[in-house]
């Protein structure tokens, strides 16, 4: 039953941020976190605080408008103290001139008393970076923005 609420809420939050909602990620984290999104362009790096979280939220709503999150997998397993995530998403959106945004991502969380402590974002990056390629080429700079960390 545990895993069901847990793999429910995971999918509640994709849901939230596909409708616009980014503080339903903020709420779903522990006190103390690591956020780490691989790859060496404007959304990737390690955040720890919820400042920083919000302002990578932020910085991928302005980059990437819009996105659609379909969760294809959600697996859970341990007990409430020590739970383990992995999901497979889809995510699209409209970039601009009309080109599309598609791409698949997995990610990897701990979890403690259902309050997320370790996110790990592995996404396909070369797509993201022709995307950001395409959102930079339209005029808006931070789509080559250093990372948010702190």
């Amino acid at each position: 039953m545990y895993h069901r609420i847990v793999a429910t809420k995971i999918r509640r939050t994709f849901a939230d941020m596909s409708a616009g909602k980014p503080q339903s990620l903020a709420s779903a984290m522990a006190p103390t976190f690591t956020y780490r999104f691989y790859g060496d362009h404007a959304l990737s790096g390690e955040r720890h605080t919820l400042d920083a979280l919000r302002r990578w939220a932020e910085r991928g709503a302005r980059l990437i408008p819009d996105p659609r999150f379909r969760v294809d997998e959600v697996i859970v397993t341990g007990p409430p103290w020590a739970t383990r995530v992995a999901t497979r998403v889809s995510v699209s959106a409209e970039l601009p001139g009309g080109s599309r945004y598609e791409n698949v991502f997995m990610q990897f969380m701990h979890l403690r008393w259902a309050k997320i402590t370790e996110v790990r974002t592995l996404e396909d990056t070369a797509v993201l970076e022709r995307a950001l390629d395409t959102v930079a080429a339209s005029g808006v700079a931070e789509a080559h923005a250093a990372p948010i960390s702190d």
